[in-house]
């Protein structure tokens, strides 16, 4: 939903809202529609998450203080480095998710799945072509990480979560949605430059010279709101996403590191809950 709206022609719009382009894609595409793109997510959200949450746990380490402005260099440090992985991940993504668009059965199937499509645009542009939106991307991911984890720390420590609380999980779920919108919320309008340079040139026309001519263009032919396209769609998706996300790297590392506590100290049988936060 997000990228079909990010990306719709002004002049003759497919779909007028979130719920709109909803009830089209199902109606046109059928359920299956929505997940179009779903294989390169598939493949690329581990290795970045994994990148991520060790990147910014031994940024965090190294710069030797759990402050908030180290919080948010260590996060910006995380969101630079995944970009690697990010852009061609979303450039397939958003290739496949364009495909097809308002047909129940593709007439033409430029790319069998997101593989096939990384590999024809490289055979095609080469590494520049799997690169395509990357300063933009950078541009996005870099400080959207830092508010991540700062926000994460903020909540987290405003509400008080604690391994004993037994109200740690609604709590960790809560800190963990809410750094999700904030991030979003932060860079969205370069978000939705991202996706325009990623799909241009999908019908064989380029419209974009660069960033700058994005931006102003956009602007000139639509105004200040296209900047906000996709918005309602993509804070739909954040909360509930990031709240599991962190949640679950939250728990999972409060339980190893006390079973890591426990057979320094008390070598015995494995505990059945963390003991502290």
């Amino acid at each position: 939903l997000q990228v079909r709206l990010q990306v719709q022609n002004v002049e003759k719009p497919l779909y007028r809202g979130t719920f709109h382009c909803f009830q089209s894609i199902i109606k046109q595409e059928s359920a299956f529609g929505l997940y179009k793109g779903i294989g390169s997510p598939m493949m690329g959200l581990t290795f970045i998450n994994a990148l991520v949450f060790g990147v910014q746990g031994n940024t965090l380490r190294a710069l030797g203080k759990d402050t908030p402005l180290n919080q948010f260099i260590a996060g910006s440090a995380a969101g630079a480095i995944q970009c690697i992985i990010c852009c061609p991940m979303e450039l397939a993504k958003t290739r496949m998710q364009l495909q097809g668009t308002g047909e129940y059965k593709l007439k033409t199937k430029n790319y069998k799945n997101s593989l096939d499509c990384l590999i024809k645009i490289y055979r095609k542009e080469g590494l520049r072509g799997i690169n395509r939106g990357m300063v933009s991307t950078f541009i996005r991911e870099t400080p959207s990480f830092g508010f991540y984890f700062l926000t994460y720390d903020c909540m987290t420590r405003y509400l008080g979560c604690e391994a004993e609380d037994s109200f740690v999980i609604p709590k960790l779920l809560f800190s963990g949605g809410i750094s999700g919108i904030v991030s979003w919320l932060s860079t969205y309008p370069v978000d939705v430059i991202k996706s325009r340079l990623q799909a241009d040139g999908v019908g064989g026309v380029t419209q974009y010279k660069g960033i700058l001519d994005c931006v102003r263009k956009s602007y000139h032919e639509e105004g200040w709101r296209v900047f906000t396209r996709g918005l309602t769609s993509t804070l739909l998706r954040a909360f509930p996403v990031n709240a599991a996300t962190f949640a679950t790297v939250t728990v999972f590392l409060m339980y190893m590191r006390s079973e890591d506590d426990l057979r320094e100290c008390e070598p015995g049988p494995a505990i059945q809950q963390p003991s502290s936060l």
